[in-house]
């Protein structure tokens, strides 16, 4: 069976280049990275290296990068690393769940959090951001593309909101990164996370950057690896495929191979709104990381058209797979004020580097044809033909 995989903000295929790069780490090149001799020597060069590759995707010091176990850790460090009893942050309704329950754990401990809401099309507005701040408001945490609409937000105008309140600013940038250019200084964050497993590295690495001078309260206590910010051994295999994966990310988006991208999400979104009525996308209207659309079909289950594509070869989701399996409908769709019986009825479908023409051209075959069946057997579909 011919398979097709177009739900990358889920996870990534490790890229060829990035396996070779990283596979002499698990062999030949087994040092310690904190060792002092020939092999602790050599895996500590390969490890300085990602890191400065990381710091040229995001415009930073290599000094600022801080390698962790994913985007989670990164966001839970950024947050926990500052935030406190007493303290007061600001964040929105569509962050990622890394970041809303570790606010809803500091709310728990005696910090105050304000969640800002959306607009229709998913987007913050930086006023309700600066309406939010307080006297005691320590940090402002916004995502810089969703997950599940990739929808981008305006995070360089509360970076400069957060600049003249004298407030710490981070953002999740884990769906962006890759897939638009990155610059922490025109961003104006303070820290910002990222994860391998999102830009084509395997699962199980990410970095944070770290502005200098911003001083992190550690989650982890051991050893003094990466400056005392996060204690344990390095996972050396895991960020050396981080920094190839971040150095082909630069090249994508500076030799225009995230425009190749966008126009083949294009093609494919316009084509399945043409043929197809009843749908639409949500966030329409707000500008978009290249590879994701998410699309309502009206009248189906979302997880009935996920199920029923899969069976067929094709791999889409109902929206973030950490909320896999959930039975209310997508915390972020209902923030942006879609109704439930429509969020519940709309597919993610997201590109990657390996994806191709015929893919495309496989999704658009597959989709109208699954769509019409599963309507077909609708009772709500029949009551909406009948009463129109």
């Amino acid at each position: 069976m011919q398979r097709v995989y177009l739900d990358n903000n889920a996870t990534t295929p490790v890229l060829a280049e990035v396996f070779e790069a990283m596979k002499p780490y698990y062999g030949e090149r087994f040092g310690n990275a904190s060792s002092i001799h020939h092999h602790g020597q050599d895996t500590r060069a390969a490890v300085e290296r990602a890191r400065e590759s990381v710091a040229d995707l995001l415009g930073s010091r290599s000094s600022e990068i801080v390698f962790t176990s994913g985007g989670t850790e990164a966001d839970n460090l950024a947050i926990f690393g500052l935030a406190g009893e007493g303290d007061h942050v600001v964040t929105s309704t569509i962050e990622h769940h890394a970041v809303l329950n570790v606010c809803k754990h500091l709310e728990s401990i005696g910090c105050e959090v304000t969640y800002v809401p959306v607009d229709a099309n998913g987007r913050v507005d930086p006023a309700d951001v600066r309406h939010a701040l307080r006297s005691n408001t320590k940090l402002i945490s916004i995502m810089m593309a969703n997950n599940e609409t990739g929808v981008l937000q305006p995070v360089s105008e509360i970076g400069k909101i957060a600049a003249e309140a004298d407030v710490y600013f981070h953002t999740d940038a884990v769906q962006a990164a890759g897939k638009i250019a990155l610059d922490v200084k025109q961003i104006g964050c303070d820290l910002l996370s990222l994860s391998g497993h999102k830009m084509h590295a395997p699962q199980g690495i990410g970095a944070l950057y770290v502005r200098k001078g911003t001083i992190l309260q550690p989650m982890l206590y051991g050893g003094s690896h990466e400056r005392s910010r996060r204690a344990g051994t390095e996972n050396v295999p895991g960020i050396v495929a981080l920094g190839k994966a971040a150095q082909i990310a630069k090249q994508g988006v500076e030799n225009g191979s995230v425009v190749t991208l966008a126009r083949l999400r294009d093609r494919m979104q316009e084509t399945v709104l043409r043929t197809i009525e009843a749908t639409g996308v949500n966030g329409h209207g707000a500008p978009r990381v290249p590879n994701t659309t998410n699309i309502y079909f009206d009248y189906i289950e979302g997880e009935a058209l996920v199920i029923a594509l899969d069976l067929k070869g094709l791999a889409v989701s109902t929206g973030a797979a950490c909320s896999s399996g959930a039975i209310e409908p997508s915390h972020v769709l209902t923030a942006m004020a879609v109704r439930p019986d429509r969020a519940r009825a709309s597919i993610r479908f997201s590109l990657g580097k390996q994806n191709t023409e015929d893919d495309i051209d496989f999704t658009l075959a597959l989709v109208p044809e699954t769509v019409a069946r599963l309507r077909e057997i609708s009772p709500v579909y029949k009551k909406e033909a009948v009463s129109h």
